[in-house]
């Protein structure tokens, strides 16, 4: 009995000095439209709002919508990251220089677009595999559905929310999101 009790407390303390440190959006480095290096470290502490897009999809507006959502919270740490996607029905053919085009002249987006990526499938990106699955991300496992999907980190770097394409960047559930502290 005396060597249960000792390798149970043996168990114990090896259990509590081993780090259960949730892992972060801020582990990533990925790349933008220009080839520049974009480190999710450089935004600790604000609210981030993830979507992949495309330049040819019924949910394309959204870029208007996504760009107001910016302008008007981007001065209370929130940023949106857009990642351009070709997975859903070849709606993203673009080459990157031709999607940041796009992006500025139709929608003025001003917001930080990363290079295009692949969010599902066996080439899924790094950071789409930390935000899908709920082993990496410590919240919960959803596959991305379509473009326009948005991933909602809060303060912490952490996943919060997944919100379908169909819900406007304008909804109140994501502005009131944004406004919580």
């Amino acid at each position: 009995m005396k060597y249960y009790k000792h390798a149970f407390f043996t168990f114990l303390l090896l259990l509590s000095s081993l780090s259960f440190s949730q892992t972060t959006i801020y582990q990533f480095k990925v790349e933008d439209l220009m080839g520049e290096t974009f480190d999710f470290e450089q935004y600790k502490g604000y609210k981030i709002l993830i979507v992949n897009t495309a330049s040819k999809c019924g949910f394309t507006p959204q870029y208007e919508d996504l760009e107001k959502l910016y302008e008007t919270y981007k001065e209370d740490k929130f940023i949106i990251i857009g990642f351009p996607s070709n997975d859903f029905l070849k709606q993203e053919p673009g080459t990157n220089e031709e999607i940041a085009e796009f992006c500025k002249a139709n929608y003025g987006v001003t917001f930080p677009m990363m290079n295009k990526i692949h969010v599902k499938g066996d080439e899924q990106c790094e950071i789409y595999q930390f935000l899908t699955d709920e082993n990496l991300n410590g919240v919960s496992s959803e596959k991305v559905k379509w473009n326009f999907q948005k991933f909602l980190i809060n303060r912490d770097g952490t996943l919060e929310k997944v919100i379908p394409s169909k819900t406007s960047p304008l909804d109140a559930s994501i502005v009131d999101w944004i406004k919580e502290n």
